[in-house]
């Protein structure tokens, strides 16, 4: 990760802009089909959840944008990306995991697979700090039809939120929010990722 100019990057005119709004995030809603994420999961034995990450991860990796950030009152890039999932801990409490994306699912799932189990016993979040994290909420016990993210002022990552997947005959349809920081990205960039998402999905 380093500092950038942002005068010298696509975002130039987006941090003049974005920076100092009092509410610089947006939020983008979409009804993926998950048909065959969930059948892939049962017939594999693979959690719901942990594919849902890989395919964001996979998805924001395609587009630069999701690269850089700002941080405080600068623009920072990153080399990598890292996908954010909510645990809940032996304590009935929940801690927060980052995972480091990887291209390689089986790779991504043993990452996975081993920090949140690692978070859950220690009822101790797993930060990485050296990625662009991507912060996730999977609310998989209710029906939600959307949520709009807080803004801290002090996290500016993408968040993306969903609840229970829905059955309607033969499809299987994920209602997902997506909140992002107008400096890092536009409305099309974001538009496109969720594209992304959705054909990497089927």
């Amino acid at each position: 990760m380093q500092e950038v100019n942002p005068a010298e990057t696509t975002r130039a005119y987006a941090f003049e802009m974005w920076m100092k709004a009092p509410m610089p995030m947006v939020t983008l809603f979409r009804t993926l089909d998950v048909t065959h994420l969930l059948k892939t999961s049962r017939r594999h034995k693979l959690k719901f959840n942990m594919l849902i990450c890989w395919h964001i991860g996979k998805a924001a990796s395609q587009i630069k944008e999701f690269y850089m950030l700002p941080v405080g009152d600068k623009l920072i890039k990153y080399d990598s990306i890292a996908v954010n999932t909510i645990v809940a801990n032996r304590k009935g409490e929940v801690s927060s995991c980052d995972i480091p994306y990887s291209d390689n699912l089986e790779e991504f799932n043993k990452d996975y697979l081993r920090l949140t189990r690692q978070v859950a016993e220690s009822c101790k979040n797993h930060d990485i700090t050296d990625s662009m994290v991507i912060g996730t909420s999977a609310l998989t016990r209710y029906e939600i039809d959307g949520a709009v993210g807080i803004y801290s002022g002090v996290f500016n990552n993408p968040f993306l939120i969903w609840g229970r997947y829905r059955k309607s005959w033969f499809k299987v349809k994920l209602t997902v929010s997506f909140q992002f920081h107008h400096t890092q990205m536009d409305g099309a960039h974001a538009a496109q990722f969720l594209d992304l998402l959705q054909k990497g999905i089927k």
